[in-house]
Formats: C-alpha cells, sequence, structure tokens
C-alpha cells in the first residue's frame, strides 16, 4: 500500500505571522497509510450537515455515546462517558476537540478553559475530549494551561466515531470553513504562545480527524453542532444560550 505524505503550507499573510509562534511548516510533515473507517463510523456519518440542533440523531445517541470508554488526563484512568454527569436530569457540555497537537485546539480550549465558570453558573459541566493519549492531553493541559479534571483522551477516536463527525483530508485541509479561524487571529495568536507540536499524536492519521460540539441533558441531546473543517468552531454564544435555556434540576 502506498505511503502517503503531507505537508501544510502557509494559506495567507495572517497565518504567516504567526509563524514565530507555530512549528516551521517542515515540521507539520505528516507520513501515514490510509485507514478503513469502521462500520459504526459509516453508519452514523450520515446524519446530516453540520447542525446547530440535535435534529438527525437518534434518541439512543445520549445511551451510545455514554458506553464509550475515554481516559482522564488527571488520573490517566479509563472511564465512561455516561459516568462524567448525572444522566438523569445533569447537564454537560461535551467538546470532541480536534488531536492535541493541533493549534486550532489550543485555541477552541482556551476559549472553553474562559468559559467554563459560565458553563459551570447555568448548571452545565464542561467535559473536553481530545485525540491522542493522556501524555499528549497533559503536554497540553500544563502548557495552555487547561483544568486537567475537564480533559479526556479518546486515542481511538471512539466518541467521534460514534458521533459521525468528519474526517478526511478534504475536511482538514481544503475545506472552506477552515479559513474561519483567519478571524480569530489574536486568539489563536494567544493560545499558542506555549504551544509544542509534541502534543500530536503518534498516529499521524489521527491529524485528519474533526470535532464537534455537543451539549446533554441527562441522555438527551439538546444541541449539536459538527465542525466542517479544521478552524471551524460552534459559535461560544450559541452554547451558552442553549445552556441558560434549560433549568438547572
Amino acid at each position: 500500500m502506498a505511503t502517503l505524505s503531507l505537508s501544510t503550507v502557509s494559506t495567507s499573510n495572517c497565518m504567516h505571522r504567526l509563524s514565530h509562534h507555530l512549528p516551521k511548516p517542515s515540521l507539520y510533515s505528516l507520513s501515514f497509510r490510509p485507514l478503513r473507517r469502521s462500520p459504526l463510523k459509516i453508519r452514523l456519518a450520515a446524519v446530516g450537515p453540520t447542525m446547530a440542533s440535535s435534529s438527525g440523531f437518534s434518541d439512543a445517541i445520549g445511551d451510545a455515546l455514554g458506553q464509550v470508554s475515554i481516559f482522564s488526563a488527571a488520573t490517566g484512568k479509563e472511564v465512561l462517558i455516561k459516568d462524567l454527569w448525572d444522566q438523569d436530569q445533569g447537564m454537560a457540555v461535551v467538546a470532541l476537540l480536534r488531536h492535541f497537537g493541533c493549534p486550532c485546539c489550543w485555541e477552541l480550549a482556551s476559549v472553553l478553559r474562559d468559559s467554563k465558570s459560565k458553563f459551570e453558573s447555568s448548571g452545565a459541566k464542561l467535559v473536553a475530549i481530545g485525540v491522542g493519549t493522556t501524555d499528549k492531553a497533559r503536554i497540553l493541559a500544563e502548557r495552555l494551561p487547561f483544568p486537567q479534571e475537564n480533559l479526556y483522551a479518546d486515542p481511538g477516536r471512539k466518541a467521534y466515531d460514534v458521533m459521525g463527525l468528519y474526517y478526511g483530508l478534504a475536511r482538514t485541509f481544503f475545506n472552506p470553513a477552515s479559513t474561519k479561524v483567519f478571524s480569530r487571529y489574536e486568539s489563536l495568536k494567544e493560545a499558542v504562545k506555549n504551544y509544542t507540536i509534541k502534543a500530536t499524536p503518534d498516529d499521524r492519521s489521527s491529524v485528519l480527524q474533526q470535532g464537534g460540539m455537543f451539549v446533554f441533558k441527562g441522555k438527551k441531546l439538546i444541541y449539536a453542532r459538527k465542525d466542517e473543517g479544521t478552524g471551524d468552531h460552534a459559535p461560544l454564544d450559541d452554547i451558552l444560550d442553549v445552556c441558560c435555556k434549560v433549568p438547572i434540576a
């Protein structure tokens, strides 16, 4: 099987000005073999385009996601997602980040960190899940910084499969939605002050995984949005609005 090599290049003057904060382009060179998508991912990926509601997902999606096991950045222990908040009346903002070595992941994580108190005041727990192992998660947590008690690692991308999130070359490097990151230049620059490429997963195929944002009330999915591309994130105001409209148990 042929090996595919990729190298990112500067696509705008804005990104060029970030060059003293980000690794040199040559460090982004990736070599990996294409992976077959699991049957689960193929089946669930057809839920539709980016959504700002829970429409298109099965009523059982909360149960399905709850059975996924991930790893705590704080303890390294394996936990089930269903054990992270009360499955009857508890509310959770579940952020599926990109891989821990992605600068856009660091930028989103910094925004979520700064909004953590707002989520909690509305009765919602922040659950941030990233692609990679716990040692990679801790690099982000220590250097950004980000609270380890709210950070989890999903090296096998199982949660991403269940939620049917986008994956592939086109989504990662060529989707027009990725250019949205340039409108957040100052936020990105601040987030990557202590960035290191060492947080990138050893499995380089993981860098092609996109993320998404979800809000649950117990097991019920009340907000869902898939990231269309690398720099595309759910509007924070939309998430806070959803959290504030749901009565606290």
